[in-house]
């Protein structure tokens, strides 16, 4: 098969290139010599492009795109979430369309579902926050809602929903809470009791594979480990991977919200500020909710079982960070 990735250069678009290496014919969307380098590495071939500027004839002869790449910052414009997440997934599907691609795998999000409630028990039924006051959320809905709608007959399109995706090669995750420890700058927020559904690296990109041939057009899909963590145990366990001891500050949850929604005002007033509020409305209230998901359909329709444990995944990290 012939498939195209964007975000070849980032976590999940790299996994998915490693994996697939050897396996089916690469291109990777890329832009700058730089990610060249990365991606022809990898084991694909770089295409220059960039979303909301993709060529058509850039996909001819692509049978799937794997549509990973997002704005996935916490803080930023307004405009660079929307023009990224949005308009340039609409207009990776309008080509993909002209191209005669067949398949669009698009890597959603559960963030696509929060306004700042606790989820649990939560399934593909739940509706998409179109208007979640966070710009990652209520972009990433926008997007998935564009995603299913341009589903039609030989072209289908499925959205895959990860919940916090980490293992080996994380870019994101656990280097943003290492570098907080480090500073002395990470608390647990009540307590880091909040219950979470997790997604290994090497799960993710296992159901990707699946969906390149299965799986129902139109329709979203969580994709998950094997059972909820409570989120301190599992953070406390990815730094013990990395030999780092985790730390015993917490912060109440309306403490941390309250400091955030004083920050981003802050930062907005004045934009000249350096760098980001030290805490955001996002993250202040995504990690202090529950958010424990529901993974049956994937199971039932794509045949989806996790291949690693949420313990085996620890032991390859530790491996992979001793590297």
């Amino acid at each position: 098969m012939r498939i195209y990735v964007t975000g070849a250069s980032g976590f999940v678009g790299g996994a998915v290139v490693k994996a697939f290496n050897g396996k089916h014919a690469l291109l990777a969307m890329s832009r700058s010599e730089k990610s060249d380098a990365k991606i022809s590495a990898l084991g694909a071939r770089p295409v220059r492009a960039e979303l909301g500027w993709v060529p058509p004839e850039s996909l001819t002869g692509v049978d799937a795109i794997v549509h990973c790449a997002a704005y996935v910052e916490d803080w930023g414009p307004w405009k660079s979430y929307w023009e990224i997440n949005v308009e340039g997934t609409k207009q990776l599907l309008d080509v993909a369309k002209t191209a005669g691609v067949k398949r669009f795998i698009h890597i959603g999000t559960e963030a696509a579902l929060f306004k700042g409630q606790p989820m649990v028990n939560v399934d593909e039924t739940y509706p998409l926050a179109l208007d979640s006051p966070f710009p990652y959320s209520r972009t990433k809905a926008h997007a998935e809602k564009a995603v299913r709608e341009a589903n039609a007959p030989g072209f289908e399109t499925i959205v895959l929903r990860p919940r916090m995706i980490w293992g080996p090669d994380d870019q994101t995750l656990l280097p943003v809470i290492i570098d907080m420890v480090k500073k002395g700058a990470f608390a647990w927020i009540d307590g880091g009791k909040a219950r979470t559904s997790t997604t290994y690296i090497g799960n993710l990109v296992q159901s990707i594979e699946l969906a390149l041939t299965k799986g129902r057009g139109g329709e979203a899909y969580f994709v998950l480990d094997d059972g909820p963590v409570v989120f301190r145990d599992f953070v406390t366990k990815m730094l013990a991977a990395a030999g780092i001891a985790a730390p015993t500050r917490s912060a109440p949850s309306g403490l941390l919200r309250a400091v955030a929604f004083a920050s981003e005002k802050l930062y907005r007033a004045f934009p000249f500020l350096p760098g980001k509020p030290p805490v955001t409305r996002f993250v202040a209230n995504i990690m202090a909710v529950d958010c424990v998901l529901v993974d049956k359909k994937i199971r039932a329709e794509m045949g989806y079982a996790p291949a690693t444990s949420v313990e085996r995944g620890l032991e390859l990290l530790k491996v992979s960070l001793k590297r």
